[in-house]
């Protein structure tokens, strides 16, 4: 395969589609994202189904009190103001009551945490391994185990084509196949940045001289978008993140016409090695 028609394959593969795309805010939108991993659908139910029922009898006990206060205690009721600094049950109620409502909040919290950092027999026998590279401003993708790794801006407005969005739409994407679990390991080459994808439940720290690692399974196909969330620089806002989710298949073959579109990148004898099998 001549690198033209590689590059033509790859490119065919990573087009944009308007109809499979999942993973991206919408106008008004109130909510997360769709959910589409096993921990976002955990971060999801725990947010939809428990903290915010608790945050909202909290705001809405705080306005009435304060609504309470503000007639009760108003001027014109209280000409002579009432003298007294202490009340003990008082202090002892809103002393232990925050403390019963974070570890509430907390304990599932947690589990959730440790699900999506500390799960080593995940992390330890993946299916896929990437490495994500920040710089300012832009981010590299390196496959290992498929031996070829690229660059990925963000496509300028004149290139932007069919309708893809704005700031959010890069050259050269990633792809991972559904169903798999991939893990992630992310450093910085200059400052923090951060690699953040919302429907995935993402949001790694890419520290330079760490190596961070998190993972994900991506469950449904589609084309999901993300950015940069750590202040890096005056582009910023410049770094945005596009992975499309295929069909091991389709990943397979576009894994292939990718070591021939890439191979200056990388390890050229490698990715013309693999080309030969």
């Amino acid at each position: 395969m001549s690198k033209e028609d590689a590059t033509a394959a790859a490119d065919a593969i990573t087009a944009y589609d308007p109809d499979k795309v999942v993973g991206e805010a919408k106008p008004w939108q109130l909510g997360f994202q769709e959910a589409v991993t096993p921990v976002m659908q955990k971060i999801r139910g725990l947010h939809d189904h428990f903290v915010l029922y608790i945050i909202t009898v909290i705001a809405v006990f705080v306005l009435c009190l304060l609504g309470y206060v503000c007639v009760r205690f108003r001027a014109s009721a209280n000409p002579t103001p009432r003298n007294f600094s202490h009340n003990t049950l008082i202090e002892v109620i809103w002393t232990a009551v925050p403390i019963i409502v974070l570890v509430a909040i907390g304990v599932p919290s947690l589990r959730v945490h440790f699900a999506y950092d500390y799960n080593q027999n995940i992390i330890s026998h993946p299916d896929l391994t990437l490495k994500v590279v920040g710089h300012q401003w832009y981010w590299s993708y390196e496959y290992p185990d498929q031996g070829f790794g690229y660059d990925s801006n963000v496509t300028q407005d004149k290139d932007l084509k069919n309708g893809a969005p704005r700031l959010l739409t890069v050259d050269n994407p990633l792809v991972v196949p559904v169903g798999k679990v991939v893990k992630v390991q992310v450093t910085g080459a200059d400052v923090i940045h951060d690699w953040s994808v919302p429907a995935f439940g993402i949001k790694q720290d890419a520290v330079p001289g760490r190596l961070n690692e998190v993972w994900f399974k991506a469950e449904k196909e589609g084309i999901y978008y993300g950015q940069c969330d750590q202040l890096c620089g005056k582009f910023h806002g410049f770094m945005p993140i596009e992975i499309h989710v295929v069909a091991p298949e389709v990943f397979a073959e576009w894994a292939d016409a990718a070591k021939v579109k890439y191979a200056s990148n990388g390890n050229v004898e490698f990715a013309a090695l693999q080309q030969r099998k």
